[in-house]
């Protein structure tokens, strides 16, 4: 129903935004990984799914496309709700979930708070084949022409110690200034972020 919301900050907190668009403040749930994304911006643009239950109407903001898709597809495993679904988003980013989703791994699932082993191995049996079609999506979609490049660097920081959600982050902001970085240079670059 709705597509994002863009407007004011006017209130933020860990799990939760109040953006102001046209007039209005919208109440909006997120996780930690796009409160870390919006925290110093005083303009947001967030990618909104829309919940409509008997007794509520909820809406959750995520800071990409990348992460709400991952979100539909958690909301889809039966037993798995919006809260659910965004406090696994809250532990893991992105890269990490589809990762552990694509190798199996129910016993890390399982870390996240309020998440049992049964519930665990059911979104890995349920999402195994669809993360990986998101995985190919949003690889091309945050990559672009310099996949190889992003990527390279990437692992040169993994290898090097660096966390690699951490590692990501500062990458593609380096990527977005400047989409033609060589390997090295961006290395450089991320050290003196990390």
């Amino acid at each position: 129903m709705y597509e994002y919301i863009s407007g004011r900050l006017e209130e933020l907190a860990p799990a939760y935004a109040v953006v102001e668009a046209g007039g209005i403040g919208y109440f909006v749930n997120i996780s930690l990984h796009t409160y870390s994304e919006i925290e110093n911006r005083s303009e947001v643009k967030l990618y909104l799914h829309h919940s409509v239950r008997e007794d509520a109407q909820t809406l959750y903001g995520f800071a990409d496309k990348a992460e709400r898709e991952l979100f539909r597809l958690l909301i889809g495993v039966s037993g798995v709700g919006g809260n659910t679904a965004r406090m696994i988003l809250s532990t893991y980013s992105t890269s990490e979930l589809q990762n552990i989703i694509a190798t199996g791994n129910a016993v890390l699932l399982k870390n996240v708070k309020g998440l049992g082993i049964k519930t665990a191995q059911k979104i890995i049996v349920d999402l195994s084949g669809k993360v990986l079609e998101l995985g190919a999506e949003t690889a091309s979609a945050v990559s672009g022409p310099c996949g190889e490049v992003f990527d390279e660097a990437l692992s040169a920081l993994v290898m090097l110690g660096f966390q690699k959600s951490a590692s990501e982050k500062v990458l593609r902001n380096l990527f977005k200034e400047n989409p033609s970085v060589a390997v090295e240079d961006a290395v450089r670059l991320a050290l003196k972020h990390l």
